[in-house]
């Protein structure tokens, strides 16, 4: 098959901001992650080979200097010096171990040092998630101009129902062609609504691929991801760790990127030590896991009993919405936050039927994977030993590594006032 990644920045912008973020705090720190397939898929014999291959070209994908020069325009909150860093990054299919057993799952670990390996997520998720399609046919049964059209729809609807959204689809998209496709679509329909007069105040905020981002002229839209809360963790603890790391994020990026990723560990966990003076300095919060108006609820509940105005904050949701979702949420926020939208599945790889404005596309038949990859072990530096890395969220279904350490964790939540 064709070499899918072929492009340096088709990356999320958080891989890049969580990349400079070690570099300066953590720059010795080794790490592990690990594939999940939460439905547990049975690959065909021979797939293990087909993402190996995939992997293998990667030693090739380098930035380009109209890469580099758009990354400095938007991304002004990275230094020069993190450039140069980027013009001398090479991909090392050695940290990637890839092996496939004979009932089909497979096993797949990154590991090494963590400015490097992190670098990986979005190359291999979206290299599975294609790979898997082409392998099933399932492109014989998309046909991208009508995939524009179902895009547009998306996008129209959104916008007039007064939606702020974004793309955050790159990890399990149908392919790299679609989600192409699909921003250019909702560029193209968002420009379109610019043109005319709405009462409501719906946006496509841009996308959280960098190259796309690049390509049409976008935002690159993206901040945190679970990752550095989880490593925090092993080393500080599970009540001091979002603290810490809003402490650091802060002060290497200097009040940028100020939404805060805060459910790994749960709710309960960042509520109990979410200080003012980090609520303040703060633009706002993500929401990922958990049930979104019950998140809500306690968001604004602490930020009111630290003084500060709900609607002052911006509030992101992101926990695997589709566009009837995030517009039902948008009904019932009612103007509580400042409430946007990352969407990702669902844009990307999100076939079922739409119909607007007496306008319908009928539904496909294929079905979005569900895996993720996350951090399961790191440590300080090679001197040091190492430790198990958990997430826990808001959702059972979501927690994921040493499930010893997922308990005891959960216990000493469960215990705090």
């Amino acid at each position: 098959m064709r070499q899918i990644i072929t492009h340096f920045t088709d990356n999320d912008l958080y891989t890049f901001t969580c990349q400079y973020y070690i570099l300066m705090n953590y720059p010795h720190a080794e790490v592990e992650y690990s594939f999940f397939d939460r439905n547990k898929t049975k690959y065909p014999l021979g797939f293990g080979d087909m993402l190996r291959e995939q992997m293998s070209y990667m030693k090739n994908v380098r930035i380009t200097d109209e890469e580099i020069d758009f990354m400095k325009k938007s991304c002004y909150y990275l230094p020069d010096w993190y450039f140069n860093f980027l013009r001398g990054y090479t991909f090392n299919p050695n940290e990637v171990t890839i092996s496939q057993d004979n009932e089909g799952y497979l096993d797949i670990k990154i590991s090494g040092k963590w400015w490097s390996t992190i670098m990986w997520e979005m190359p291999i998720l979206s290299s599975i998630s294609e790979l898997m399609h082409f392998v099933k046919a399932d492109d014989k049964k998309i046909d991208m101009n009508v995939e524009y059209t179902r895009a547009r729809l998306k996008a129209r609807k959104l916008l007039n129902a007064g939606i702020k959204f974004a793309d955050m689809g790159t990890r399990r998209r149908f392919s790299v062609e679609l989600q192409d496709i699909v921003i250019k679509a909702f560029k193209d329909e968002s420009d379109n609504f610019n043109e005319t007069i709405h009462l409501e105040n719906g946006n496509f905020n841009g996308t959280s691929n960098v190259y796309f981002a690049m390509k049409y002229n976008l935002k690159p839209i993206g901040t945190m991801s679970h990752q550095i809360i989880s490593f925090e963790e092993i080393m500080t603890s599970i009540t001091e760790c979002n603290y810490s790391v809003m402490d650091k994020w802060c002060k290497t990026y200097d009040g940028s990127l100020g939404i805060f990723l805060y459910d790994c560990f749960g709710d309960k966990v960042f509520f109990n030590n979410l200080s003012r003076k980090y609520a303040m300095l703060y633009d706002g919060l993500r929401v990922d896991s958990g049930d979104n108006m019950e998140q809500l609820c306690k968001i604004a509940e602490k930020y009111n009993s630290l003084n500060i105005m709900p609607i002052t904050k911006k509030v992101v949701f992101s926990n695997g919405l589709n566009g009837d979702e995030a517009i039902s949420l948008h009904k019932e926020v009612h103007q509580r936050v400042d409430d946007s939208y990352g969407i990702g599945t669902w844009f990307t790889c999100g076939f079922d039927e739409i119909s607007f404005e007496s306008i319908t596309v009928p539904s496909v038949d294929v079905k979005p994977m569900n895996i993720v990859i996350k951090l399961t072990k790191g440590r300080y530096s090679d001197r040091h030993s190492w430790q198990n890395c958990v997430k826990l969220s808001c959702d059972k279904g979501k927690s994921v590594g040493n499930s010893d350490k997922c308990k005891y964790l959960s216990s000493l939540i469960d215990n705090l006032n």
